[in-house]
C-alpha cells in the first residue's frame, strides 16, 4: 500500500491536503475521508468496533497523533477492492493520479535523525580527508538530528542558501515511525517502521566545508532544505525483493540531472541492500534510553555514488545550478523531482 497527501492540481490555492491510499502498481488513489464515511454508512457497526471509522481522516499527522499505525489505513483500503484494477474510476471517492499534485507524505515531522549506512559513501568522505573509516562507524549506527521546519514535497523548488554556490544532492532511503519506541532491540524497532519513502537531505558544499573544521557536526551546511516522497509505502509491499540475510531490499536507486539546455545526465546509481545497517538497527540505536515518536523520520544517509560531492568530476562537471531538476528514483518507492531556481525566486 502506498499512502500519500494530494490536492487537485486544479483546485482552489490553499486547499488542505487529503490523505489517499493506493496499491502498488496502480494509477487511482482512494480519498481516506469519503471512503470512511461511505464505509460507515454501509456497515454502521464499523465506527463501534474500530477507531479508525470513530472520526474523520485528514492528515498522516492527525492519523499517526490519534495513535493508529500505518497499516490500518489499509482497512479502508480493502473495503474498496484492494486491488489497483479494483477502484472504480468512475466512484467519486477515487482520484485519478494525473489530476493530482502530491505533497511531504507526513506534514511536520518530530524530528528527522540522519543516518551513515553505506560504507561505499563513508569511505569515500574520509578519503577526501586523507583517513580512513573510523572503527566507530562499523559498531554503531552513526547519526545527526537536522532541520525539519524547511520540509519540502515533490516538485517544491529548492535553492542554494545565502552565501553558497555549491549546492548538492543527496539520494537516501527514509523510514517513517509509526509508534512510540523507546529502548528498543533490533527486531522491535523493526516492527516499529511504518514505511519508506525517498529522503534527499540536501548540501551546501563550501558551507559544509568551512563547518566541519570545527567538528561539531551539519549546520547551516545542511538545515535549509529536506525533501521528501511522493509518498509512503508499506514494508509489506518489499518483502519479495528482501533476499535472506540482508539488511535491506534489493533495490535499485538513481539519481539524474536535467539541465536547463534540456541535457539529462545520470549521476548516481546504487542499490538499497548494500546498506551495512538496517533501519531497525538504527531505530534501536535511535531509541536507547530516548522516546522516539510517531511521525518522526529516519534516513539512511547517502547510498554510494549518491551525491555530486563523489562523482560530480566524472559525471555532471559542476554543482546544482537554477534551471536544473534532480530526479531521485528508488524502485516500488516511487520518483522524487525537484527544481533548483535562484534564491529569492519564490
Amino acid at each position: 500500500m502506498r499512502i500519500a497527501h494530494v490536492r487537485e492540481r486544479n483546485g482552489p490555492a490553499g486547499a488542505p491536503w487529503r490523505l489517499v491510499a493506493a496499491p502498488i502498481g496502480g494509477d487511482s488513489w482512494l480519498d481516506l475521508e469519503p471512503a470512511r464515511r461511505r464505509l460507515n454508512a454501509a456497515d454502521p457497526r464499523r465506527a463501534h468496533n474500530s477507531t479508525l471509522f470513530r472520526q474523520p481522516i485528514t492528515t498522516m499527522d492527525e492519523v499517526l497523533a490519534r495513535g493508529l499505525r500505518i497499516e490500518a489505513l489499509g482497512e479502508l483500503l480493502e473495503g474498496f477492492g484492494g486491488r489497483a484494477d479494483a477502484l472504480d474510476s468512475e466512484d467519486d471517492a477515487v482520484l485519478a493520479a494525473a489530476n493530482l499534485a502530491f505533497g511531504p507524505p507526513v506534514l511536520r515531522p518530530p524530528s528527522f535523525r540522519d543516518f551513515y549506512a553505506f560504507e561505499q559513501h563513508v569511505a569515500t568522505m574520509w578519503g577526501r580527508r586523507g583517513s580512513e573509516i573510523p572503527e566507530a562507524w562499523f559498531r554503531l549506527p552513526i547519526f545527526y538530528f537536522s532541520n525539519v521546519s524547511e520540509l519540502r514535497g515533490p516538485g517544491d523548488p529548492v535553492w542554494a542558501p545565502r552565501g553558497s554556490t555549491e549546492l548538492d544532492f543527496e539520494l537516501e532511503v527514509g523510514a517513517i515511525v509509526d509508534t512510540s519506541a523507546y529502548n528498543l532491540t533490533d527486531e522491535q524497532a523493526a516492527e516499529a517502521i511504518g514505511g519508506y519513502l525517498i529522503v534527499n537531505d540536501w548540501s551546501a558544499r563550501d558551507l559544509q566545508r568551512d563547518e566541519s573544521t570545527v567538528r561539531l557536526g551539519p549546520a547551516k551546511g545542511k538545515d535549509f532544505a529536506l525533501t521528501i516522497g511522493p509518498w509512503i509505502v508499506t514494508p509489506d509491499e518489499l518483502a519479495d525483493r528482501w533476499p535472506a540475510g540482508a539488511t535491506a531490499p534489493d533495490l535499485t536507486m538513481t539519481a539524474t540531472v536535467t539541465g536547463a539546455d534540456g541535457r539529462v545526465t545520470e549521476v548516481s546509481r546504487g542499490s538499497w541492500s548494500i546498506a551495512r545497517y538496517t533501519f531497525g538497527q538504527m531505530l534501536a540505536r535511535a531509541s536507547a534510553d530516548v522516546h522516539v515518536r510517531p511521525g518522526d523520520l529516519l534516513g539512511s544517509g547517502t547510498v554510494g555514488t549518491g551525491c555530486l560531492l563523489e562523482v560530480k568530476g566524472a559525471t555532471l562537471g559542476r554543482w546544482l545550478e537554477p534551471g536544473d531538476t534532480v530526479r531521485l528514483e528508488i524502485e516500488r518507492l516511487g520518483v522524487l523531482e525537484t527544481p533548483i531556481v535562484a534564491r529569492g525566486a519564490t
